[in-house]
């Protein structure tokens, strides 16, 4: 009789899911996230070169170059990040 011990499965986490758990990083409240937010979101996602890619998804989903990411800019920073293959442990 064969036994078998999964060690770890790794499940891609939805654009949906990745926006909900960053939302939960808006520590003030103010319904945007700043750079400062996202690096701590980054970082606790496990991502490695978290203000990198905090700088990096700044560039390409602040569309108004206001310096934060508003509800409508969630959704391009969602695609944008979603490459780097967040997932559930």
């Amino acid at each position: 009789m064969a036994i078998w011990i999964i060690r770890s499965v790794s499940i891609p986490l939805s654009e949906d899911q990745l926006k909900g758990l960053l939302k939960r990083y808006d520590t003030n409240g103010d319904g945007r996230l700043s750079r400062k937010e996202l690096k701590l979101a980054f970082r606790g996602l496990g991502l490695k070169h978290s203000g990198w890619r905090a700088n990096r998804a700044f560039q390409h989903a602040d569309a108004n170059g206001d310096g934060f990411i508003s509800e409508e800019e969630l959704n391009q920073l969602v695609k944008f990040a979603s490459r780097w293959g967040f997932t559930i442990n």
